[in-house]
C-alpha cells in the first residue's frame, strides 16, 4: 500500500502538482489502518490505538460507523477488480458494528434487501462504507449502508451501492433483547426512520408477492434458442463446495459472520455462472434474502449453486447454504438461500448475449419459472421503489404483481414529504394553518388543525373517499373500483372542478392506509394516481393526476387529534394553490373547516348510536 501511494506521489511530482503537506506527513507517519490523514486531537480526547475506528462526533448520529478500506491485490479477482464477496464482508461488518452500537450487545444479520452494484472497484482505490441505524423495532433494527469508492490519484468519488440490512440483538444464550427506540435528528434521518416501517412491511410480504405472481402466471415453460445455439442444460452449471467454519470466520459468540457466508455464496455462484457463459461474469444484483438460522465455529457449510434461468443479457444463479456438524448422520440445517444476477461484459463494457438454459424436469422447471417471476418483481421494485420521485410518472400502470411496491411508493412518498424540514407558515385563519414548501420543481402545501376527535376515528372517516363529497365541495363522487386488500383501495373520483376544456376532471386514485407502527407515529392515508385498463380516459372528462397527497393524523390526547393534509401540487392544480397561498381565496380554509364539522358530526352520530345500543 505504501509503494502504491509513493507511485501516486511520484506521478504528481513529475507533473508539477503541488503535494499537500498533510499527505506528505501522512506518508511519513505510515499507514495505520486508515486512508485519511491523521487529525489533531482535541484537548482531553483520548488517543485511540492504531487502526481503531474513530468514534462518531457528539453532534452526529451515535450509531454511525465509517469504514475505509484500501483495495489490495489479495482482495481482487483476475481483472484487478474488488471481489464482490469481499465487499459484502466489509458491508456486513460495518452494519453489524453500527447495530451493536445502538443495541449495546452482540447482533446477528437477519436479512439483507436488494443490492444493485453500479460500478466495479479497482485495486489501489479506497472503499468508503457508511452505516447507521435507521430505526429500531422491538428486537430488530434496520441499518442503512452507503458504499462509495475513492480514487486517490484523481480524487474522484463514485457511489457503488446502497443497502438495507436487518439485525437482531441477542442476549445471553441467544435470547432476544428489547431495543430502545431511536430518535432521528436530521431531516434525512427522519425520512429514513419514517420509511423504515414501510420497508419492513414490504419484506414481510415478499414471499407472498412471489407466490401470488406464480399462481397467476401460465404454467407452460417456453424455451428458445439465441444466435442459432442450443439451450445449455442447467445441470451442467451445478456447483457444490464445502467450507469449514474457523474462528476467524465468526464473532466473539462463535456465530459465523453473515458477510462471510455471503462471500462464500458469491464464490460458488460465480463459478456456476462461468460454466454457462465460459467467461468471467460480473455480479450486478443480489435479491432480498433472509438468514434462516445461525451457524457456528466447527460447522461444515455446504454451498450449492445452479443457473436457474438465463435471459438475453443476464442470468439468475440460485445459491443455497446448509450446515452440519462433525456427524454426517445429523440432518443438514438450511442457513440461507440467495439469488444473484450476473452479466458478461464485452471489451466496451456492454452486456453480451447469453445462451439459453434448459431446466431439468421438476424442480428445475420450478426454479426456471420462479426466476422469471423474480425478474418481474425486481424490475417493479427498482422502477417504483428505487427511482427518484421526479423519475416516476404521475400515473403508474396498476398491476396485481406490483401492488406491494406501488403501495410502498405511495406511503413512503407522503412520509418523505411530511419529514421535510423547510415548511414555512403561509396563512393562518382561526384554527387552520397553511404551510408551503418550495423545492426544485415542486410547490407543496400542508393544512393542519386540531380536532376534538379520536385519531383512530378520524383515520377511519378520512380514508373513505366515498364520503369526501360530504365535506369537500371539489368532489362530486367517488366510486370504489377495487378493494386490493385491507390497507389499499382504488377509487374512480369525479371532481366538481372544470378544466380549461370546460369539462369536469376525473382521477383514478390508489388510497393506502397505515396505522401507527409504534408510539409517536401518525395514522397515514396516502393518495396517488394509477392507470387502470378498466378505467381509461374518457371524452366526457379531463383526466387529472396526483403524484403525492394525503392525510397524517397524530393523537394529541384520547379525544383530540392533529389532522394535517399534504399535497405536492401538479401543474393543473398549481394556480388554485397559489391563489390560496397569496390570500386571494380562502377555499382551503373553508374546506378544512367543513372537514372539522364532518368529523365532529360523525363523532356525535357514533356516540348516539352507542348510547342507543
Amino acid at each position: 500500500a505504501t509503494l502504491l501511494l509513493s507511485r501516486c506521489l511520484l506521478k504528481m511530482v513529475k507533473e508539477n502538482i503541488v503535494v499537500p503537506e498533510e499527505i506528505l506527513s501522512f506518508c511519513c507517519n505510515g499507514l495505520q489502518g486508515s486512508t485519511s490523514p491523521p487529525r489533531a486531537r482535541e484537548p482531553g480526547e483520548r488517543e485511540e490505538a492504531p487502526g481503531a475506528m474513530a468514534s462518531p462526533s457528539p453532534t452526529g448520529n451515535p450509531t454511525e460507523v465509517q469504514m475505509s478500506q484500501l483495495v489490495l491485490p489479495c482482495h481482487t479477482n483476475h481483472r484487478g477488480e474488488l471481489s464482490t464477496g469481499q465487499l459484502l464482508k466489509w458491508i456486513d461488518t460495518a452494519a453489524c458494528l453500527s447495530a451493536e452500537r445502538h443495541a449495546g450487545c452482540p447482533c446477528v444479520t437477519a436479512s439483507m434487501d436488494d443490492i444493485y452494484f453500479e460500478h466495479t472497484i479497482s485495486v489501489g482505490q479506497v472503499v468508503n462504507i457508511k452505516a447507521k441505524v435507521n430505526r429500531a423495532f422491538n428486537s430488530s433494527m434496520e441499518v442503512g449502508i452507503q458504499v462509495s469508492y475513492e480514487d486517490l490519484c484523481s480524487g474522484k468519488h463514485c457511489s457503488i451501492c446502497k443497502a438495507y440490512a436487518t439485525f437482531v440483538a441477542q442476549g445471553p444464550s441467544g435470547s432476544k433483547v428489547k431495543l430502545k427506540p431511536l430518535t432521528p435528528q436530521t431531516e434525512e434521518e427522519k425520512i429514513e426512520h419514517s420509511i423504515a416501517a414501510e420497508r419492513r412491511r414490504m419484506r414481510l410480504v415478499h414471499k407472498d408477492t412471489l407466490k401470488d405472481l406464480l399462481n397467476r402466471s401460465p404454467r407452460e415453460t417456453e424455451l428458445e434458442t439465441r444466435d442459432g445455439s442450443a439451450a445449455v442444460p442447467a445441470e451442467k452449471t451445478r456447483v457444490e463446495s464445502v467450507e469449514l467454519v474457523l474462528p476467524p470466520h465468526a464473532n466473539h459468540q462463535g456465530n459465523t459472520f453473515g458477510g462471510q457466508i455471503m462471500a462464500w455464496m458469491e464464490n460458488v455462484a460465480t463459478i456456476a455462472a462461468s460454466r454457462l457463459c465460459h467467461a468471467h461474469p460480473t455480479l450486478r444484483a443480489i435479491e432480498m434474502f433472509h438468514f434462516r438460522g445461525p451457524s457456528q465455529v466447527g460447522d461444515r457449510l455446504v454451498l450449492k449453486a445452479i443457473v436457474n434461468n438465463a435471459f438475453k443479457n443476464s442470468m439468475e444463479v440460485g445459491v443455497c447454504a446448509e450446515a452440519y456438524g462433525q456427524e454426517m448422520s445429523v440432518s443438514r440445517r438450511h442457513i440461507n438461500s440467495a439469488f444473484m444476477t450476473f452479466v458478461v461484459l464485452d471489451q466496451e463494457g456492454r452486456p453480451r448475449t447469453l445462451p439459453m438454459v434448459a431446466p431439468e424436469p421438476g424442480d428445475g422447471v420450478r426454479r426456471y419459472r420462479e426466476a422469471s417471476a423474480r425478474k418481474k418483481i425486481r424490475l417493479d421494485r427498482k422502477y417504483v421503489v428505487s427511482c427518484k420521485q421526479t423519475e416516476v410518472p404521475l400515473s403508474v400502470p396498476w398491476d396485481q404483481s406490483n401492488k406491494v411496491y406501488l403501495s410502498y411508493n405511495n406511503v413512503s412518498a407522503l412520509k418523505t414529504l411530511v419529514a421535510k424540514a423547510n415548511w414555512a407558515l403561509a396563512r393562518e385563519k382561526e384554527k387552520v394553518r397553511m404551510y408551503t414548501l418550495e423545492e426544485d420543481k415542486f410547490l407543496s402545501f400542508r393544512i393542519e388543525m386540531s380536532v376534538r376527535i379520536a385519531a383512530g376515528r378520524a383515520f377511519s372517516l378520512l380514508s373513505d373517499l366515498r364520503r369526501r363529497h360530504e365535506w369537500d365541495s371539489h368532489y362530486a363522487s367517488a366510486e370504489l373500483v377495487q378493494q386490493v386488500d385491507d390497507d389499499d383501495v382504488i377509487y374512480h373520483v369525479v371532481s366538481q372542478t372544470l378544466s380549461h376544456e370546460n369539462k369536469p376532471q376525473d382521477f383514478v386514485i390508489l388510497a393506502s392506509r397505515r396505522k401507527p407502527c409504534s408510539k409517536g407515529d401518525p395514522y397515514v392515508v396516502a393518495f396517488r394516481s394509477v392507470t387502470l385498463p378498466t378505467h381509461p380516459a374518457s371524452s366526457s372528462f379531463t383526466r387529472g393526476e396526483t403524484i403525492c397527497s394525503g392525510f397524517c393524523i397524530w393523537p394529541e390526547s384520547e379525544e383530540t387529534s392533529k389532522v394535517a393534509y399534504y399535497n405536492q401540487a401538479t401543474p393543473g392544480y398549481l394556480n388554485y394553490v397559489t391563489t390560496n397561498v397569496a390570500g386571494l381565496s380562502s377555499n382551503f380554509c373553508a374546506t378544512f373547516e367543513a372537514c372539522e364539522k364532518f368529523l365532529l358530526k360523525n363523532k356525535e352520530d357514533l356516540i348516539v348510536r352507542l348510547q342507543d345500543l
